[in-house]
């Protein structure tokens, strides 16, 4: 067993460790709200990195080491529309759903909420064309990063036995990838005008199609 001493100064550290950890939390947070202020008052163009350090009470120097750049801050900005309490929640849901047709519509769900919720983030940069490149290699990494974490799905269809017969894993992958993408989306609901339920409806239906075995037993 430690010294008491040792312990009473590890103790000590873990606090002021939590303590430095809420203050570096609470300065992101002040940072990422004063910038989607300014995004909504003054564009892109108005939202210089001078201008979220003044929101936010912070020096430009800190602005840059938090987010590295107003790419990094648009990022952080479309994160906290796309992945608030609502999607933790669907998430959370879908982990706790067993059925693999009930469980296959939450990425359907988890789709729509997530395009809707960052929509209004991405009309008000409508006409930034400055910010596009470096935004779109942001997005192509978080592609990348959502096609990683639907493998969890499939392998989920895999153990059930309910992976449709002559699809591999990464073919079936492929599939969930391409159909939840947000080109999808758009062309569906801003483009063709359907409603976000009837995308989600469709969207839930024609994954249960495409990748459930169609003989599964129902409560399998």
């Amino acid at each position: 067993m430690l010294p008491k001493r040792l312990r009473e100064r590890l103790k000590r550290r873990s606090y002021q460790s939590e303590i430095r950890q809420r203050q570096a939390d609470e300065t992101r947070d002040r940072i990422a709200a004063a910038a989607r202020k300014l995004l909504e008052e003054h564009g892109y163009a108005g939202m210089t990195m001078p201008a979220v350090a003044k929101g936010a009470g912070v020096a430009v120097a800190t602005v840059y080491a938090v987010f590295g750049s107003k790419t990094g801050i648009l990022s952080a900005i479309l994160d906290a529309a796309r992945f608030d309490e609502s999607y933790q929640n669907l998430v959370r849901e879908a982990m706790s759903t067993s059925d693999p047709r009930e469980r296959l519509r939450f990425p359907a769900r988890i789709a729509r909420r997530i395009y809707e919720s960052e929509h209004s983030v991405l009309d008000l940069l409508r006409g930034a064309g400055a910010v596009a490149p470096a935004l779109a290699r942001s997005e192509s990494q978080r592609e990348c990063t959502r096609y990683d974490a639907q493998a969890g799905m499939i392998q989920f269809l895999v153990r059930n036995r309910s992976l449709r017969r002559g699809l591999d894993q990464r073919r079936a992958r492929d599939i969930l990838w391409s159909l939840t993408s947000r080109d999808l989306y758009r062309l569906l609901v801003r483009e063709r005008g359907w409603t976000a339920e009837q995308y989600e409806d469709w969207l839930g239906d024609t994954l249960v199609q495409a990748l459930v075995r169609p003989d599964l037993p129902r409560g399998d």
